[in-house]
């Protein structure tokens, strides 16, 4: 599992996962794991991926592109391009 730091702490897959899932206003944050195709989620659309690219640059100081959040299928694919960016 990779492990990613923001800007204050270590950071591990689960608090992303969670920071991920507070991006969602109708989507149980329970539904989210690391293998969960966010993409396929009902409530998935372009202002999620906004907001979850301003998270990411807000919480890791890492930007991502619209290219990121497309080639990414999992949560664990998004974990993984943060961690690669580092």
């Amino acid at each position: 599992m990779a492990v990613i730091t923001n800007k204050k702490d270590k950071m591990d897959s689960e608090e992303f996962i969670q920071l991920f899932a507070e991006q969602f206003d109708e989507t149980e944050a329970s539904e989210f794991k690391a293998e969960t195709s966010f993409r396929e989620l009902e409530e998935w659309d372009s202002m999620v991926a906004l907001m979850v690219i301003a998270m990411i640059d807000e919480e890791y100081n890492v930007k991502v592109s619209g290219d990121d959040i497309r080639n990414s299928t999992t949560v664990q694919d998004l974990i993984s391009v943060v961690a690669s960016k580092k």
